[in-house]
């Protein structure tokens, strides 16, 4: 029982720690848009962090795959597609015709769809949340358009209903427990796990 209450501490404590790290990585940046790229990154890393605290190999592995295929259509529809970014003038044809979709908004999207997908709104609202952090920021400093960011949310959603499944504990349900008590006596009982 004791070395139960151990891990759970264990693993909350690294859960804090990834929380902070996604909090505090705005702090570190010297730009607006760069502060939204420190959340992007850092947002996979939390959704691994979750994973792992959940003890989820099967999130884990539809997390990778998820993230990279957001993140890979993203990139390759950028490419494709000539959309010049906000800040470039309108006569300069040189740079800057890769604004849609956005590829940091993918980063971001993709661990937020997935947590929602896979462990259910209470892990998923707050990562959604966070996760519009970014294409604020990059749509603040004229680095992308508001649909650059809300492509990648539709493509990240998209691919979290094809490949990720809801997460199902090993331990949920009915269980039992029959304790002595000090004395003449015994202790029983029914519980459940959700």
């Amino acid at each position: 029982m004791q070395a139960e209450n151990g891990g759970s501490e264990m693993r909350a404590g690294a859960a804090f720690v990834l929380a902070a790290a996604v909090v505090a990585a705005p702090s570190a940046a010297t730009t607006l848009s760069a502060s939204g790229k420190a959340v992007a990154y850092a947002m996979p890393a939390f959704a691994a962090g979750l994973t792992l605290y959940k003890k989820d190999v099967k999130g884990f592995a539809q997390l990778l795959v998820v993230t990279g295929l957001t993140y890979g259509t993203a990139y390759g529809l950028k490419q494709l597609v000539r959309e010049r970014r906000p800040y470039q003038d309108r006569f300069d044809h040189s740079t800057g015709w890769d604004s849609f979709p956005s590829t940091t908004s993918a980063i971001a999207s993709a661990p937020s769809q997935f947590a929602w997908a896979r462990y259910g709104w209470e892990w998923g609202l707050p990562l959604f949340v966070l996760s519009k952090y970014p294409s604020y920021t990059l749509n603040k400093d004229k680095q992308n358009r508001i649909w650059d960011g809300l492509a990648t949310m539709a493509i990240s959603w998209s691919y979290n209903r094809i490949f990720t499944t809801r997460y199902k504990p090993k331990a949920r349900g009915f269980y039992t427990s029959l304790d002595a008590m000090e004395g003449n006596g015994m202790y029983l009982s029914l519980g459940y796990r959700w």
